[in-house]
């Protein structure tokens, strides 16, 4: 084992003891209640079964029989969810067939971050996280149900159902994917024809006519932003079937694994070596999803959710063990923003299996880790369809791209793709995996705003045709719930593209998505709460350095007073007067940005002196 990734793991159990003691006893008193479904009064029972069919009422009753719930976060609009559909008719009939049953125990919501880009709604999407978190345990609440199948891929909704699942876990859980849309425009063009619009160089048909060709079928869009860093993490986490992340929607392989996971899970269920999601989700399990995650160059937002789905279970994660680990773990896959590639062509080159087998042989995985199914060793594998029906597992090969997946002693980078910013401006994430080099270090004077829609009106006016680190401040979790502020990425790559030294900072996000600008993210003390964000001034000198990790200003702030933002415009309509209550109490990002943690007390700003830790 790498001596970094073993230090790692002994620090986050450590920390962690008393609330990991503290969760587990919970689920073992959990566990001890033994079939809740058979404690319920017959009152309650006849609730369970009276909308059952006359076979599937048999099946309930009979208290040997397995009943899994499914947790699922199907729409029709979405088009990662939109498979999802046909999902509990066929995970019904293949129990059946075994004589168990499942019932759909809830729905959560399901919004679409890239629909509410740059609209209000975006303000509700990383609070609507926690929310699906409690949808899923009053799922579960009604204490009918012997294991958890969870339907939910993108963004916020994933995470979600695992937190939610936490809270009953002493019942055996999986994730069963739903895969990606097939790869329409590539990614370079669309970004390209994204900022030729924002250049007013094409007009808004043609933007509509690129859009509709890049998301154009179900399943998850191919780019590696958030949905398919869900899938990838929680597959390294031992969540799902081995190789199972990627596979194509309503494939005869994407069949057979489902039915699989759920005949599994039902075996599980009646005592075949049962796998509770208390035992699974360990320590190791939360190291090794940090690990695929920094050599995939994944999503900047699980900096927030793995924090808060460890949490949930107990384990106290914070962005040091992230910054120590990605400076271990080199990065192995190049997945549009890191590189042209989409996740088609990631799954076609080796997909999951094949990176995790990469990180292994560097001693950078727990292969102990208990999976919910089979052995950790099993996740090298990637399932192939006999004639007749039957998965069957391979050992992975050699990359079939190296371009996309690297070979066994040419990684990409010598460290991970995300990396943690100290300094007197606070504490940040940023996304390093997509910047070029020569972009890494930028010292400029700062251009400060207090909305996104006021850089975009800058932008337009000619503002920001100079050297400058744009500052967006007043976007953290309790100010105006962290919303994604991609709008921004046209204006600023056009800014790059000529030839301007620019950057942005900001206590708000960007996702899975963000490339090619170096963006500080998730700035903590957010600006809202008396973050050093909230003193800055247009022209302070600003210096990102994402090499050395420091993120600096040269400016007394101290003797500044914080500004007051008019955030009265965001306080209602779309929904968000119904949030208020959850932006006073939510977290701050370096905590997960979670409604189950207290807000954490600001740190003092360190100078400019100051060594980053």
């Amino acid at each position: 084992m790498h001596p970094i990734l073993d230090r790692v793991t002994a620090r986050i159990r450590a920390r962690s003891q008393t609330s990991r003691d503290t969760y587990q006893r919970r689920m073992e008193h959990q566990a001890a209640q033994g079939k809740t479904r058979a404690g319920l009064a017959c009152g309650n029972l006849a609730h369970v079964v009276a909308a059952a069919c006359p076979s599937q009422k048999a099946r309930l009753l009979d208290m040997t029989r397995a009943n899994l719930a499914i947790v699922t976060a199907y729409n029709d609009m979405l088009s990662a969810h939109q498979p999802y559909q046909a999902y509990p008719d066929a995970i019904k009939a293949a129990l059946a067939e075994r004589g168990h049953s499942a019932q759909v125990a809830g729905g959560v919501p399901a919004m679409c971050d890239g629909i509410t880009q740059g609209r209000p709604g975006m303000e509700l999407s990383l609070l609507s996280r926690d929310l699906i978190a409690q949808a899923t345990a009053v799922s579960l609440s009604h204490d009918a149900f012997d294991a958890t199948l969870l339907l939910g891929i993108c963004d916020k909704i994933a995470p979600g159902q695992l937190i939610g699942a936490l809270s009953f876990g002493q019942l055996p859980t999986a994730f069963i994917p739903a895969g990606p849309m097939a790869t329409g425009i590539g990614n370079e063009d669309k970004v390209r024809v994204r900022q030729q619009y924002a250049a007013g160089q094409v007009g808004r048909e043609a933007l509509q006519e690129m859009e509709n060709r890049a998301y154009h079928s179900p399943g998850t869009c191919t780019f590696y932003g958030t949905a398919n860093s869900n899938q990838l993490v929680f597959e390294a986490m031992g969540l799902m079937l081995p190789g199972s992340a990627f596979v194509a929607p309503d494939s005869p392989l994407r069949h057979a694994l489902t039915t699989e996971a759920a005949m599994r899970l039902a075996a599980q269920a009646t005592g075949v070596a049962s796998r509770p999601l208390y035992r699974v989700l360990d320590e190791k399990a939360v190291v090794n999803g940090v690990v695929a995650l920094l050599a995939s160059g994944g999503s900047s937002n699980h900096t927030l959710h793995l924090v808060a789905i460890a949490r949930a279970a107990g384990w106290v994660l914070n962005w040091d063990d992230f910054d120590e680990l990605s400076a271990a773990v080199p990065l192995l896959a190049r997945i549009y923003p890191n590189g042209p590639a989409d996740i088609n062509a990631f799954q076609q080159a080796g997909g999951v299996p094949l990176l995790l087998h990469r990180l292994a042989e560097r001693g950078l995985l727990h292969t102990n880790a208990l999976p919910v199914y089979g052995d950790y060793q099993d996740h090298f594998s990637a399932p192939a369809l006999t004639v007749d029906g039957r998965l069957h597992w391979r050992p992975c090969a050699d990359t079939r791209d190296p371009t996309v997946i690297a070979s066994r002693d040419q990684p990409f980078s010598a460290s991970g793709g995300l990396k943690v910013l100290d300094g007197n401006l606070g504490r940040a994430i940023i996304k390093v995996s997509a910047v070029a080099p020569e972009h890494r270090r930028i010292r400029a004077p700062a251009r400060v705003f207090d909305s996104q829609q006021a850089v975009v009106d800058a932008y337009r006016a000619g503002e920001l045709q100079r050297d400058g680190v744009i500052v967006g401040r007043f976007n953290g979790p309790a100010a105006n719930g962290m919303p994604e502020l991609h709008q921004l990425m046209p204006l600023l790559g056009n800014l790059q593209q000529a030839g301007h030294r620019v950057a942005l900072v900001t206590d708000g996000r960007l996702s899975g998505a963000s490339g090619k600008i170096p963006a500080a993210l998730h700035l903590t003390p957010e600006a809202a709460r008396g973050g050093p964000l909230a003193r800055l001034c247009d022209g302070d000198l600003i210096t990102l350095d994402a090499e050395r990790g420091t993120l600096t200003v040269d400016a007394p702030l101290q003797e500044r007073p914080s500004a007051t933002p008019d955030l009265s415009d965001n306080d209602a309509g779309c929904g968000r007067e119904l949030f208020a209550p959850l932006r006073a109490q939510v977290s701050d990002a370096e905590h997960g940005a979670s409604l189950f943690s207290p807000p954490a007390p600001a740190r003092p700003a360190r100078s400019q002196e100051e060594e980053p830790r």
